[in-house]
């Protein structure tokens, strides 16, 4: 079963393994780090075009962090 927290899980994952500094990314994705901070926590969740960017800038499958 596909939860919220498991895909926190995930985004969580990707961004600590991507080998980039939250802030890269954030300026990467035009966003402030204290937003990626929140992802990694699991107290936010991605808009879905972010989460579009974020898979790209990362070169992630979109459906490895939906748990498909």
């Amino acid at each position: 079963m596909i939860t919220l927290q498991s895909i926190q899980l995930r985004i969580a994952e990707v961004i600590s393994q991507s080998g980039m500094t939250q802030k890269a990314i954030a300026e990467k994705l035009n966003i402030r780090q204290q937003t990626i901070q929140q992802y990694v926590s699991g107290r936010a969740m991605p808009s879905l075009e972010t989460l579009a960017n974020l898979c790209k800038l990362l070169d992630v499958d979109a459906n490895y962090i939906l748990c498909q």
